[in-house]
């Protein structure tokens, strides 16, 4: 038996004043998988994040989340919907003022008045996951490498078990060892947790390593949903430029981009 979407997105228009970003859009996504979302710039990729966020309100369509419009969730429903998931922003967005310690336990001193014993368990739980200790626990975040940042970050979006994560351009600003190496942490978390993980990235190595499944976002609408080799099998000027490429081939030779090239003649 199929499983349900714990996220499910029907119709969905999102405009601000005359521009509009989404129309019509329709998505659903699944426990335990971890689905790219890909379009290109301006195609509202973090928008519809924010969607199903309930950052944004939709002028039409509705964002369901774990079997609820996302807007229905409202004190401390909102509160415990929160619970559930975990964001981790494009910069890592770490509070300058306060160390590595505090940020990670951030999450849980505000949501679930824990005693701090069990807070520090946690936090020093959540940082051995990343391979810090209890000495970068104290560092800040200026004193911190951009990998470390990302690490960091992680930690927090993970403090609370959340059951969905969410990732804005994980690999961004990481050499490529780094990037490798977070992509790995990543995938070893998610593989050992079970968590479901819906990101936005534009690097077709993330993509390759971590996606079981790919949206690419056009024309305001998701133009194609699947694995890899079925979204490479679609007509499209974005899907040719961006997964048939140079890079694409470079990045995405295991998908066998020859057959799929082949498939769209």
């Amino acid at each position: 038996m199929a499983q349900a979407p714990i996220i499910e997105i029907e119709n969905l228009t999102t405009a601000f004043g005359s521009h509009v970003v989404h129309e019509n859009l329709n998505l659903n996504i699944f426990p335990k998988e971890i689905l790219a979302l890909v379009g290109g710039s301006g195609s509202g990729k973090t928008t519809l994040l924010r969607q199903i966020l309930g950052l944004d309100s939709p002028k039409a369509g509705v964002v369901k989340v774990f079997g609820r419009p996302v807007h229905d969730y409202l004190g401390v429903d909102r509160i415990k919907l929160t619970r559930r998931w975990g964001m981790l922003f494009q910069a890592g967005a770490l509070f300058s003022a306060l160390p590595v310690f505090d940020n990670v336990a951030l999450p849980l001193r505000e949501v679930h008045h824990l005693p701090e014993d069990l807070i520090r368990d946690v936090v020093l739980m959540r940082l051995s996951w990343m391979g810090l200790t209890s000495r970068d626990a104290a560092l800040m975040p200026s004193d911190l490498s951009g990998g470390m940042v990302k690490r960091v970050a992680l930690a927090r979006a993970l403090a609370l078990d959340p059951e969905v994560l969410f990732l804005d351009e994980p690999t961004a600003g990481l050499d490529p060892q780094r990037s490798d190496e977070f992509v790995d942490l990543i995938k070893t978390l998610h593989d050992e947790l079970g968590f479901t993980v819906v990101m936005v990235t534009h690097d077709l190595d993330t993509i390759g390593a971590l996606a079981t499944r790919v949206a690419v976002l056009d024309q305001k609408k998701v133009l194609v949903e699947g694995t890899i080799e079925q979204v490479m099998q679609t007509k499209s000027p974005f899907i040719e430029s961006f997964f048939h490429g140079e890079r694409g081939e470079r990045a995405l030779g295991q998908f066998d981009t020859k057959e799929a090239k082949n498939g769209k003649s």
